[in-house]
């Protein structure tokens, strides 16, 4: 074998190892790029809306929310903050329908999230049954062999 075919071997090897290389950068760069934007449209989502302050005129007292024991579990997946509450509706018509359209529409979400996890918990209580009954196959099958 001739040296410039050995040589033309390796530099194939190293043109496509670059190629690859360079593709694996691409992918990495966009792919994190992509996760970046993901979460700004996250972030923006969860932000809530500043209503235009106007100059206050005589409204009726707001009820206060009541509490409830359950507390989110992170700060980072809370879907309503507690600003929304304390918030007065806005006295334009426009605005505030558009407030309560996204307040229906969290309470949308916050509905399928109930449902969801009402479902989770009926599925996680059939498995323990499935579970308890196959120790208890299990605790037969070891009684008899046990025996024999």
């Amino acid at each position: 074998m001739r040296i410039d075919q050995r040589n033309n071997s390796k530099l194939i090897w190293i043109i496509a190892g670059a190629l690859i290389a360079m593709t694996l950068l691409i992918t990495v760069f966009f792919w994190l790029n992509n996760d970046h934007k993901n979460n700004q449209v996250n972030d923006q989502f969860n932000q809530p809306v500043a209503a235009k302050k106007k100059p206050e005129v005589a409204t009726p007292p707001v009820a206060q929310p009541v509490q409830e024991n359950a507390s989110p579990t992170s700060t980072n997946t809370e879907l309503v903050n507690a600003s929304i509450l304390k918030d007065q509706v806005p006295q334009n018509a426009s605005l505030a329908k558009e407030e309560v359209a996204k307040l229906d529409d969290i309470q949308k979400q916050l509905d399928e999230q109930q449902h969801n996890l009402k479902s989770q918990h009926a599925d996680a209580d059939q498995l323990i049954k499935l579970k308890e009954e196959q120790v208890k196959l299990l605790e037969q099958q070891l009684a008899t062999q046990a025996k024999a």
